[in-house]
């Protein structure tokens, strides 16, 4: 089985006293490849120094909604400064992980649409996908994609929209990225969305070392589980998992560029 793991925070320190075993062990599974994602700006040094001690691992850079109080004015240039530099380099992949939060109501919307728009914008300046965190608030993600129409599109990350949100990504040459949470019975609706969905609109992802799914209940995830979660997403879909892994990584390597 050939899987790709396009959503992960390997330079997390969940990860500090394993990653090297951790990342042996998810190879011999099958995960070829893995994308670790920036969300703050104090933290992209460490991810770019992780992916360059591993040629298969690639990074994206970006200003998470969640860590919002975090953020300064000047970081959104620091972003384009940074992206400017890597610029062409192989292992940087995207523009992410940012989008918009709704469901902290601690989290200032303006300010969040701000520095999504502003990501966007990057993204459409570097031609690079965009990885996108989209949480109850896909009516104003959507509306505001429509605006950018990105040449490359990107990956609505840990997707549980409708059938017919996801219709609209689809149209806007996004993909959708699926892991842990269809694998727990109680997720109803998306269980429902997934079975509709295209198989060629669908990567596979971990969140590592969060969104654990079903069967590694209440331990750290990791892209070591992908292998599970492919299986799981497969039944629900009625087909094999090998047919789950081939068409999700192709779609990966189609949109990255690999």
């Amino acid at each position: 089985m050939r899987l790709i793991d396009t959503h992960t925070h390997l330079d997390f320190p969940d990860f500090d006293a394993d990653r090297t075993a951790l990342l042996a062990n998810a190879r011999a599974q099958g995960v070829e490849r893995m994308v670790v994602l920036g969300v703050y700006r104090d933290n992209w040094q460490r991810v770019w120094d992780l992916v360059q001690s591993d040629s298969q691992l690639y990074a994206a850079f970006g200003l998470h909604p969640v860590y919002l109080d975090e953020h300064r004015a000047e970081d959104l240039l620091a972003l384009k400064d940074w992206l400017n530099r890597l610029h062409g380099a192989r292992q940087l992949c995207a523009v992410g992980e940012f989008g918009l939060d709704y469901y902290l109501e601690t989290l200032d919307r303006d300010r969040q649409n701000a520095l999504f728009e502003g990501q966007l914008q990057l993204a459409a300046d570097f031609n690079l996908p965009a990885l996108l965190h989209v949480r109850r608030s896909h009516a104003q993600v959507i509306a505001t994609l429509k605006r950018y129409k990105l040449a490359r599109g990107g990956i609505i990350h840990a997707f549980a929209g409708s059938y017919e949100e996801a219709r609209e990504y689809i149209r806007l040459g996004f993909k959708l990225g699926l892991g842990g949470a269809a694998t727990w019975p109680q997720a109803l609706r998306l269980r429902k969305t997934i079975v509709r969905l295209p198989l060629d609109s669908v990567v596979l992802e971990t969140d590592a070392p969060d969104m654990a799914p079903a069967m590694f209940a209440g331990l750290r995830n990791s892209p070591e589980h992908l292998p599970q979660i492919a299986a799981a997403l497969a039944e629900l879909m009625g087909i094999e998992p090998d047919q789950l892994a081939d068409a999700s990584s192709r779609t990966a390597c189609a949109l990255f560029g690999w």
